[in-house]
């Protein structure tokens, strides 16, 4: 490793390099594309960069950089790396509020003075695998990215090979190499770090934190010039990396009203409370809810995609409309209301989505379903079909579902909004309900009455497990299931639920 970073002649930067920022984004590139930075862009670590005055969208990218060591024209990929030098961390900071009219140039959203910080220190590519890299950025002390070369979808010597092809790389010029999820805005006062290291190779080299400090502009844009700074909900849903990030509605303003946000699934969902609903059967849920009066809590339709899985957590709602072309032009593509969900999900909540019982399209796939469990979603209902069947199954995820379907979401469905109340398998389902499945069904219990019918399905758990008993020892039903008046009094007098607690089980 060195402690120097030279001054490139040329930066070039592509637009989107990470499977993780493709799936966030709502869009996977068939090919890198680039653009340039210019060199005076360039800033060393412990350095500061300008939030110009009258923007809001200054956003962090950690990225790997490439640092050119030999001239590189027209090579193959098998020579392409042994023309990089060196890798080294770079920040490579846009200002969404100047990006619209630089209609993917970038010149003057990524060309500011101090947007792209690199190092502190170079580690020599000849070290390391261009495959088992790792970047990390950190923000205020948080970290808000992780991932590694292997996530990308374009390989690092591939974009060197590419780019010779073009134009001479010439030594001393840095390639940005893109950037994985979690990129988002940052406002002055804020501290971003960012680090590339090879964890697994020997020594495990490390470029150390490259530290840059965010600060306020107080001159202006001279309108007379050029274009202003603007915004839209895209480029702030962009810049967040969601619409929840972003403080947006999530449901498309031309609805009466947003929906409120569903609560956190730790404030209706005690841990005491799980264990009971985990321990108790659909079926004696539903028998204590009919009891009181809930006659449709049932989603009816769907089956559990790995048998023997118990689902138990908070709904997080999604609707989708039926397919029409200009309502999927607008609302289908990109970060649509689907994959803000999948993104956005938390621990012990379940996703729950209303396909208005259409079987035949897929309403999730495997990436999705990766991505829930991975944020530790409880699992997924839909009263539609999913596809990667398997690959879901494999994932580990509970589906409830309708079965297999091959074809993509938008054969049938428009994404159209989400934590609001909806309609899935004939059953009202509003933020927040608790959902409780396993190879019986799914159910839709009000919160308020959870603890409730929980406590009293294992009471009569209890009690139907006594029953057994006396059944296996030969005794008929008749008064005895369920119990008359002389079998309640022997029950209670063997001690009731408290001295059988799990008898027969």
């Amino acid at each position: 490793m060195t402690d120097t970073v030279p001054r490139p002649g040329k930066i070039i930067a592509i637009h989107l390099s990470y499977a993780s920022r493709a799936d966030q984004r709502g869009r996977r590139p068939a090919a890198p594309s680039y653009f340039f930075k210019p060199s005076s862009s360039v800033a060393a670590s412990g350095g500061t960069v300008e939030r110009p005055a009258g923007t809001e969208l200054l956003a962090f990218e950690g990225e790997i950089a490439l640092i050119i060591g030999t001239a590189a024209r027209r090579v193959g990929l098998a020579d392409a790396w042994s023309h990089v030098a060196a890798v080294t961390a770079s920040n490579d900071l846009g200002l969404y509020d100047l990006r619209a009219n630089d209609k993917g140039s970038n010149v003057r959203s990524k060309g500011g003075d101090g947007f792209t910080p690199l190092g502190p220190q170079l580690i020599d590519a000849r070290t390391v695998d261009p495959t088992d890299l790792r970047v990390r950025a950190w923000v205020n002390g948080e970290l808000r990215q992780d991932d590694t070369s292997g996530g990308m979808i374009f390989p690092l010597a591939q974009l060197v090979a590419d780019l010779s092809q073009h134009f001479t790389l010439e030594p001393g010029d840095v390639i940005l190499t893109g950037t994985p999820a979690g990129s988002s805005v940052i406002v002055p006062g804020d501290v971003v770090e960012v680090e590339v290291d090879a964890p697994n190779a020997p020594g495990s080299p490390t470029s150390g934190r490259l530290v840059t400090t965010v600060t306020q502009g107080e001159i202006p844009f001279d309108e007379t010039l050029g274009s202003l700074p603007s915004v839209d909900d895209l480029q702030r849903t962009e810049a967040w990396g969601s619409a929840e990030a972003a403080g947006l509605p999530t449901a498309p303003s031309t609805t009466p009203a947003a929906a409120p946000a569903a609560p956190p699934a730790s404030t209706v969902l005690s841990p005491e409370l799980r264990a009971l609903l985990t321990e108790a059967p659909t079926a004696g849920l539903s028998a204590q809810l009919r009891k009181r009066g809930h006659l449709a809590c049932f989603i009816d339709g769907v089956s559990v995609n790995i048998p023997g899985t118990k689902l138990v957590g908070t709904a997080r709602t999604l609707r989708f409309v039926p397919f029409r072309e200009d309502l999927f032009a607008s609302h289908g593509g990109g970060f649509n209301a689907q994959k803000r969900l999948f993104d956005a999900v938390d621990e012990a909540e379940v996703i729950v989505i209303e396909a208005r019982g259409d079987a035949t399209s897929g309403t999730l796939g495997d990436i999705l379903a990766l991505r829930a469990r991975t944020r530790g979603a409880a699992g997924v209902v839909t009263d539609g079909g999913v596809r990667d069947f398997a690959a879901v199954a494999e994932i580990g995820l509970p589906v409830f579902s309708q079965g297999a379907h091959p074809s993509v979401l938008g054969r049938r469905h428009v994404p159209w909004e989400v934590d609001t109340t909806i309609a899935c398998g004939g059953a009202t389902v509003q933020p927040g309900d608790i959902i409780v499945g396993d190879d019986d069904g799914v159910l839709v219990i009000p919160p308020a009455l959870a603890a409730e019918v929980a406590e009293a399905t294992l009471a009569q758990e209890r009690e139907d497990a006594w029953i057994a008993t006396q059944v296996e020892a030969g005794h008929p039903v008749d008064g005895l299931f369920p119990m008359n008046a002389e079998w309640r009094a022997r029950y209670d007098a063997a001690g009731g639920d408290g001295e059988h607690r799990g008898d027969g089980r």
